[in-house]
Parts: C-alpha cells; structure tokens; sequence
C-alpha cells in the first residue's frame, strides 16, 4: 500500500467525524474563499480587482522572504496558517463546553445534526458506498474505486 493510499486511509475515519465540522464555514460547493483575505484594503467591500488581484496577493504574501518563488518552508508555513484557522473555527463552532477541546459527545453532535450545522458523513453509509460487492469488507479495488468518486464529484479528475 502506498504512503498517500495509507494516509488516505488514516484520514478518512477522523475526517467522517470532522468533515461536516471543518466545513461550516462555507457549505457551497467549490473552492472555500475567505472574505478578509480578499478584501485587501479591509473596506467592508470586495471590488472586481481585488478579486483578479487574489491569486497574486496569495503568493505575495506566502513569499515571506519576496524572492518570487515559493520554498517548501514558505508552502507549509501557508498551509499550516490555513489549518489553524480552520481548527479555531471549528473550536468556535463545536466547543459547547468552552474547555478548549473537542470531545467525542462535541464532535458527534456536530455529525448528527444537534447543533444546526446539517448532518455530516455518516460511517455505515459512507461502507456501504465503498463495499461494491456487498460482502461486509472493503478491498483495495473497492477503496480506490470509492477515494475516485468522491475525487471526481468533488471536481478533481486528475489522477491521485
């Protein structure tokens, strides 16, 4: 099995309890865009050429030492600001106690469709749907045949 295939496999449990949670907020498909990040002068309005101007204000400011390019440091240090942005929005949202954590009770709320957010993945569903032939276990053909539909409804129909 490969690294990305066993990754895959590592996130897709946590990901059936988080994935609804993670993407509150923004329920529209495609890309999730951040108001702030595109209203570059911060005046409450985004104009058409902050819009045009958002890909290249991205790179700008990932390329914290501006040569141009982006490194791999300055790839994941963007990355990693996005995923704590995330995570904090989904303390905001999930944290029904206020402790600073998530716990199994927080997170299963959020799935079932307790807390207002719409019902999230659902694990018996989400088996059966990979389970093609119906005998109760995944294969691996059954595995990759389930990650490329989820890949192609999402819009990537590249090659994993």
């Amino acid at each position: 099995m490969s690294i990305y295939k066993a990754g895959l496999i590592a996130l897709l449990i946590p990901a059936t309890l988080a994935g609804t949670a993670m993407a509150q907020d923004d329920t529209r498909p495609g890309p999730r865009i951040v108001f702030e990040e595109v209203d570059a002068n911060n005046d409450g309005a985004i104009t058409l050429e902050e819009i045009q101007a958002m890909g290249a204000n991205r790179f700008a400011n990932a390329d914290t030492d501006g040569d141009g390019a982006l490194s791999r440091d300055e790839l994941l240090a963007q990355g990693q600001d996005r995923i704590e942005r995330r995570v904090d929005r989904m303390l905001e949202r999930l944290d029904t106690d206020g402790d600073g954590q998530l716990s199994m009770a927080e997170m299963e709320e959020a799935r079932d469709g307790r807390r207002g957010f719409g019902r999230g993945p659902n694990p018996e569903r989400m088996f059966e749907r990979f389970d093609a032939d119906g005998d109760g276990s995944v294969t691996q053909a059954e595995f990759d045949e389930g990650i490329a539909r989820i890949m192609e409804r999402r819009g990537h129909n590249h090659d994993r």
